[in-house]
């Protein structure tokens, strides 16, 4: 019998506000001591009440408008209850029947064709804490810096049915959420956590089957490795005779598994009213309209730019994985030159995204990667008076110290001589210093011709052209 899966993943997306959603304290935990960006509502006191952060508004409103999404005139909290020890509260503050989005798109490619990945929803809510569990120990952590945290939690249809699809809205969600500057994206601490809806069914069947939801994953490899297995698994667990159980299940990285974690909640076991000191949030179409006017471009949007300029799929991939570079890119596509706009991808894609990936910590607000300098560095190379090694040195000076590239390939003695006269010379003393390498390049084996070109490189001390020192060798050896 054949099953046909289907996917639907909800996404978390912590806010870079500099407080948390309803509480003046420090919103970034990373590397804090656990239970010091605290205060008296984040533990739940008494008497405290929650004081709604404008600007994580203003964040979710870029969010929609990154999804395509209708922005909400008007929306309300809600108080969602369950007991567990990271949430002191009894309950979190989220967003029900009006969330701040409603509807939305993300548009993925997997195997060449393009799909819309419809969005349902995405509500602003408060995390909870965090608890660990000390290996061998029987008790747990309780740290709460993480409470209150801004979130929006973006939920989609349940339009995917494959594990690729299913990395690959993840990705996108991330693109877009990054060239919105709604979050800093830090996958490794949480800043995105993907849930992962999965079920299967025979094929033709009316409705669809019973869903197991994976909690918390943080890279997109574990959600469509995630989704694989659990595909794998409900179908084995049917062609045995077996029901799925609707359940939350935990991500084993290391065993390449997931595993059951607890019995999945309905919303009425949560007991939804409205937040009664929270009081509704008018949004205001002149509100939406500023935030659209300071959005950048996005991601599907430098798609199409880049597409248009005849910058390859692959390439506009590798290039949107830093705004900055995606924004270097950009500009020289203003350029009608296509060689120039060719040399710069392979630049920008190449020996300069090497570079900021093997650079701990590298700040932009020191390069001078403008397409200015761009443009230098490429005459030079055509030209002849720079070649591609010496292009890249000037490349990686210019991400690290800024400056001017010619000043750069002067002070780094990289500029080639391309006097012909001057580099004949030097082939002249070369080849009465070299005879038997002359010798048997006359004889026919060109492979001597390196050793010659080699040589004139080193007595030139790098700064002849080897091609028009290979040139004038072939001429002179071959008369």
């Amino acid at each position: 019998m054949k099953y046909i899966p289907t996917i639907g993943i909800e996404c978390h997306v912590q806010l870079k506000t500099k407080t948390k959603l309803f509480a003046a304290v420090d919103n970034d935990a990373r590397e804090k001591e656990p239970n010091t960006t605290v205060s008296p509502i984040c533990f739940g006191m008494p008497g405290v009440l929650p004081v709604l952060n404008e600007k994580a508004v203003e964040l979710g409103i870029r969010a929609g408008l990154a999804l395509r999404a209708d922005i909400a005139e008007w929306m309300k909290f809600d108080r969602k209850h369950y007991f567990y020890p990271d949430l002191p509260l009894g309950y979190q503050i989220t967003q029900f029947d009006e969330p701040i989005i409603k509807g939305g798109t993300v548009s993925i490619i997997v195997d060449g064709k393009s799909i819309d990945i419809q969005v349902e929803r995405a509500h602003l809510e408060a995390d909870a804490g965090k608890l660990t569990h000390p290996s061998g120990a029987d008790y747990s952590l309780v740290d709460l810096n993480r409470v209150g945290t801004p979130l929006l939690e973006i939920v989609s249809q349940a339009d995917m049915h494959s594990p690729a699809e299913a990395r690959a809205y993840a990705q996108e969600l991330y693109n877009l959420m990054k060239y919105a500057e709604v979050s800093d994206v830090d996958l490794y601490h949480g800043n995105m956590r993907f849930d992962v809806n999965v079920s299967v069914a025979p094929e033709g069947a009316s409705e669809l089957g019973t869903r197991s939801e994976t909690k918390n994953l943080n890279s997109f490899r574990s959600v469509e490795r995630a989704a694989a297995y659990e595909i794998k698994r409900q179908i084995k667990e049917l062609e045995i005779g077996n029901a799925i159980i609707q359940e939350t299940r935990g991500w084993d990285d290391a065993a390449q598994v997931t595993k059951p974690q607890r019995g999945k909640e309905n919303p009425h076991d949560y007991r939804y009213f409205p937040d009664p000191d929270i009081p509704p949030v008018s949004i205001s179409r002149d509100k939406v309209a500023a935030v659209r006017k300071d959005m950048p471009l996005l991601p599907f949007e430098i798609r199409q730019t880049l597409g248009a300029a005849r910058v390859q799929a692959e390439n506009i991939e590798t290039l949107l994985s830093d705004p900055e570079i995606a924004s270097i890119a950009l500009n020289a596509a203003k350029s009608d030159e296509n060689t120039f706009l060719t040399r710069v991808v392979n630049w920008l894609i190449g020996p300069v995204t090497a570079e900021i990936k093997s650079t701990e910590s590298f700040e932009w607000s020191q390069a001078e990667l403008t397409v200015e300098n761009l443009r230098i560095i490429a005459e030079l190379v055509e030209s002849g008076k720079l070649n591609s090694n010496g292009a890249e040195k000037v490349l990686i000076e210019l991400l690290h110290n800024g400056g001017e590239p010619k000043q750069i390939a002067d002070e780094q003695n990289l500029i080639q001589m391309t006097d012909s006269s001057a580099i004949e010379s030097i082939v002249d003393e070369v080849i009465a210093d070299n005879d038997k390498a002359a010798q048997d390049v006359r004889d026919g084996d060109m492979r001597a011709i390196g050793y010659l070109v080699g040589q004139v490189m080193k007595q030139s001390k790098g700064q002849a052209n080897p091609q028009i020192a290979s040139k004038l060798l072939r001429e002179k050896l071959s008369s």
